[in-house]
């Protein structure tokens, strides 16, 4: 993240309170670094045991963006931080996430800054490899995006694919939007019913992984669950295509459907 340009100005690590990294002031809590320091976002790479406290210290010293790349946080701890964040005014991206960036200037998480070029196409992904690749893709035809963001793949995360899309749709830097959705969840057939009631005026183009999962088969992420009905491969595309947006059949057919 420093080799990216962002600016980092604290780490936090109790008990290392008053040690460097890389040239970076470490302290014991989040209070005594924004004492120091103003920060408008933070990063957990804390273990899960101790990632929900970490993520609480966070918000009750007043940081409004928290990225959590943690994953094995338990459900019913996520289901509780993300309601005490939303009532506190913060937003969490995340957890199981590889964070986000805006190409060219910062940096927040995991993501191979390879991948990445400054334009205006926001991305927002489920999966954290997809997300790599389709920018890469996009990179590689000439495409680059306004802003990157990995939202985790666990059954509770901080913000969904329709929060970050709706943020896109308002984003002057933004024009068209690409959705990397997968099975499990309801989170895409929200975006297409919003989507359809014309909610979103910007081009969206979207890809669901997961085509040739088992049926009713836990896939990888937590999040890949199937409800009733819901959730599958075959009712996602459904809703997609019923709402009017493009569905790509590879990641390969993305740079394709932007530019029709």
């Amino acid at each position: 993240m420093l080799k990216y340009g962002t600016k980092i100005v604290a780490g936090v690590t109790p008990g290392k309170g008053g040690t460097e990294v890389h040239g970076v002031p470490v302290y014991d809590t989040v209070r005594e670094a924004v004492k120091e320091h103003e920060a408008d976002a933070s990063i957990v790479f804390v273990p899960a045991r101790y990632a929900v406290d970490a993520v609480y210290e966070a918000i009750d010293n007043g940081i409004k963006l928290i990225v959590v790349i943690t994953e094995h946080i338990p459900v019913l701890d996520m289901a509780r931080l993300v309601k005490y964040a939303r009532a506190r005014g913060s937003r969490i991206i995340g957890p199981n996430c590889p964070g986000l960036i805006v190409p060219e200037e910062t940096l927040i998480g995991i993501l191979p800054a390879r991948a990445f070029k400054k334009g205006n196409i926001g991305i927002v992904s489920r999966s954290g490899t997809l997300t790599y690749e389709v920018s890469e893709l996009l990179k590689n035809t000439g495409m680059g995006q306004s802003t990157v963001i990995g939202i985790g793949g666990d059954p509770i995360i901080g913000t969904s694919i329709l929060e970050v899309v709706k943020m896109f749709d308002e984003d002057p830097n933004t024009d068209k939007i690409v959705v990397i959705g997968e099975i499990g969840g309801t989170m895409e057939e929200r975006l297409a019913e919003a989507y359809k009631r014309g909610e979103i005026k910007k081009k969206v183009v979207a890809y669901i992984a997961g085509m040739t999962a088992p049926k009713e088969k836990r896939m990888g992420h937590a999040g890949a669950v199937v409800y009733m009905g819901m959730g599958t491969f075959e009712s996602k595309i459904r809703a997609f295509k019923e709402a009017g947006i493009p569905v790509a059949n590879t990641p390969y057919d993305i740079p394709k459907l932007l530019l029709s």
